[in-house]
């Protein structure tokens, strides 16, 4: 498995490719993540054609079991963030 990137990193990228200062390019990726969160807190999709669309998949009710002492539990139906990956994406990826 490669690298991890972490926020402080992206930030740096960001600055170099925009020149935008790191304040700036902070403040632009915490926009974005919140836009996009605050979307998928209402259910619903952000497309960035090339990149991806993020989605709300859904999980259904389930029984579980607790793994300390085998009770078999109940499970809420819960929802999830998804992401699929665009054909530009897969294919840098994959370096076609």
């Amino acid at each position: 498995m490669g690298e991890i990137m972490n926020k402080a990193e992206l930030v740096d990228a960001i600055a170099n490719d925009t020149g935008l200062s790191k304040k700036d390019s902070e403040a632009a990726l915490k926009s974005i993540i919140e836009n996009i969160s605050t979307e998928l807190s209402k259910g619903n999709e952000v497309s960035l054609i090339g990149f991806g669309t993020f989605g709300v998949g859904k999980r259904a009710a389930r029984t579980g079991r607790n793994p300390k002492t085998g009770e078999t539990i109940k499970i809420a139906a819960s929802k999830t963030p998804k992401f699929k990956a665009g054909k530009a994406l897969k294919d840098k990826i994959n370096k076609k």
